[in-house]
């Protein structure tokens, strides 16, 4: 009864209902600009009023499993700067490309209203965070959500996790480390841990634990010490509880001491009006995101993550200040981080964040994640050493360095307080991704999951003929 979710509960109960209720349709399709006809990525595909939804991949494309139900229901494809798209779910062309045509709103043709409102980005973006307690949820909440948690050099991935989970939020007023849970319900690919040359990770593991590294070998580390040597790593840098109960969960956690976004932000970060947007008939302005006068830092215990400067855009809402969507970067800038990153990781940006929420009763929740951050993997590898390695036979730089990518889509969402208390009760409340989880195939051909890009496609289906995560 452990892992007996509220999904599973609502199954359960359907069976008694009746089977027919029990049907799927299994939407599909392709987004693209209507000009240019190149994919449209990240498009948000939707059904109307409700928390079901799905979003398209790298290539434009979709799919959506939509409940026997909601078949006389509107299916929207919306994309920020767009028209949207909307047609009764019933008369949906399966496999038909949805051209979508730009919308944007001249800055003259906002309506000046009676209300004094702020003319720059800066005072936008205040504006948009002392309305976070009116725009995020005020009670408690559960989301459910798929997570694809994968590991790649340029040229192939080398691990794969994809699991559903469990959000739980009691609210943005209360702290996210004491009132923030997550747990990882199922999983249902979990490949190859092994050919991860992590030897940097389970080096500082072992000083961490006070023992010490030696002379490393992968041909001498067993897997289940490698596993919990990335297992202590993702604790301190991107794992899911340090994503949403850190920093880098930027609307979410504003509120908390030291936050990006938080009382002294304009400190490190400027934002600069740059247009009007439209999102589904409602106009959001789009603001840029540059550096401020002091470096931005992490503060992560026992990593140098200081000396960084932000890039990106946030867009936010024209009527009532909500954050629809932020795309972050954290770029290094201090000389000691520059040489640094360049060093270890062959890139300059070391934390790259695409965070978008969707307005369901009034208040925006989570909709999607994108969190990707490079990897260290060698020791031993740095400066006069670079020059010994390169020169050795078989050696490939796109092999060599390595980064971690969080992909989360976020579905339904939870307000009910029995059900709410049911799941409090029932969960472990573990966001291990590591550890063992059950698989049922029913539950997962009701579950709406992120679709693989072609290339994507390729790489996994690569990574599946290794061995599982566990076989030593």
């Amino acid at each position: 009864m452990k892992h007996f979710t509220i999904k599973h509960f609502f199954t359960l109960l359907i069976l008694f209902i009746g089977a027919t209720t029990f049907a799927q349709t299994e939407l599909k399709g392709k987004v693209a600009d209507f000009l240019t006809y190149q994919p449209i990525e990240s498009a948000s595909v939707y059904i109307e009023n409700t928390t079901i939804g799905s979003i398209s991949n790298a290539d434009g494309n979709f799919v959506l499993k939509v409940p026997a139900q909601h078949l006389k229901d509107t299916l929207i494809i919306s994309s920020i700067g767009y028209k949207s798209f909307k047609v009764i779910i019933g008369e949906f062309e399966n496999g038909t490309d949805i051209f979508l045509e730009e919308d944007v709103a001249s800055l003259d043709e906002v309506v000046i209203v009676a209300d004094p409102r702020p003319k720059t980005g800066n005072g936008i973006v205040q504006k948009a965070i002392e309305k976070l307690p009116s725009n995020l949820p005020e009670t408690a909440y559960l989301q459910k959500g798929f997570l694809r948690h994968k590991e790649r050099n340029k040229k192939e991935y080398k691990w794969l996790i994809e699991s559903a989970i469990t959000l739980y939020d009691s609210s943005y007023a209360s702290g996210a480390k004491n009132n923030l849970k997550i747990n990882v319900d199922e999983t249902r690919k979990s490949y190859d841990l092994r050919d991860v040359d992590s030897l940097f990770t389970y080096s500082a593991y072992l000083k961490s634990i006070g023992s010490k590294a030696g002379n490393l070998s992968r041909k001498n580390i067993k897997t289940s010490a490698l596993v919990d040597a990335i297992k202590w790593n993702d604790s301190r840098v991107n794992g899911l509880e340090n994503l949403f109960k850190g920093k880098l969960n930027l609307v979410r956690n504003s509120n908390i001491t030291g936050a990006l976004l938080g009382k002294n932000m304009l400190e490190k970060h400027q934002f600069t009006l740059d247009t009007i947007l439209v999102d589904n008939g409602r106009k959001l302005y789009k603001i840029k995101i540059s550096k401020g006068a002091d470096f931005v830092g992490l503060s992560t215990p026992n990593i140098y993550n200081e000396g960084f400067e932000p890039k990106g855009w946030i867009y936010i809402y024209y009527d009532n200040y909500a954050i629809k969507k932020v795309e972050y970067e954290l770029v290094a800038a201090s000389d000691i981080q520059k040489k640094r990153s360049k060093s270890l990781f062959d890139t300059q940006v070391i934390h790259k964040l695409i965070m978008t929420y969707k307005d369901y009763n009034d208040k925006m929740y989570l909709n999607y994640i994108y969190y990707e951050t490079p990897k260290l993997v060698n020791t031993g590898d740095r400066s006069s050493d670079r020059t010994k390695t390169e020169s050795e036979p078989g050696f490939d730089k796109a092999e060599q360095y390595y980064y971690t990518v969080q992909e989360i889509l976020f579905s339904d969402i939870i307000e009910d307080p029995e059900l709410i208390s049911q799941e409090l009760q029932q969960n472990d409340w573990s966001a291990d991704v590591f550890s063992s989880k059950p698989y049922h195939e029913s539950f997962w051909k009701t579950y709406n999951v992120l679709l693989e890009s072609k290339e994507e496609e390729k790489l996994i289906q690569d990574l599946s003929k290794r061995a599982t995560l566990y076989e030593e």
